[in-house]
């Protein structure tokens, strides 16, 4: 066991990355069920993600790929792929018609709401047995950390 303390927290969080790059990402976030449609692939799931977390009225391939860090031509194939595969609606921009608006389908919706509970899922199996107020604590720190870094 690792002793805690604030200057334990950056080595922590990287060890908590690493595990999750090496362990969760390719076994657990592939699939949320066994019988997930074959579509429902991380990519896919980043893009509706991205979509929904934009802020403004109208979203955009440029906004997608802000949100994911990522260029924007890299954006626009995986904005292309979640369109082939039905959980985005591209439509001519309101404000310039040269841009895209992108919107959710309900069948992303679907699928964003099916991957938050796995993700609920994922956490209350690693603090599950904390008490419920370190748990509601350390949630709120994680959400603070995320909104804080992610905007």
């Amino acid at each position: 066991m690792h002793a805690s303390s604030p200057r334990d927290g950056g080595p922590a969080l990287f060890r908590l990355v690493r595990h999750w790059a090496r362990q969760w990402a390719p076994d657990v976030v592939e699939r949320f069920a066994a019988d997930a449609p074959p579509v429902w692939t991380v990519p896919n799931l980043f893009v509706i993600q991205a979509i929904d977390g934009a802020a403004g009225d109208e979203v955009t391939v440029a906004d997608v790929a802000r949100q994911l860090g990522i260029d924007r031509s890299v954006a626009s194939r995986m904005v292309a792929e979640a369109v082939r595969d039905g959980f985005v609606v591209r439509s001519t921009s309101s404000r310039d018609a040269r841009r895209a608006a992108l919107t959710l389908t309900e069948t992303a919706t679907g699928f964003l709401a099916a991957s938050q509970a796995h993700q609920r899922q994922a956490f209350e199996a690693l603090v599950g047995h904390w008490a419920k107020e370190d748990r509601d604590r350390f949630a709120g720190y994680l959400s603070r950390l995320a909104d804080e870094v992610l905007g």
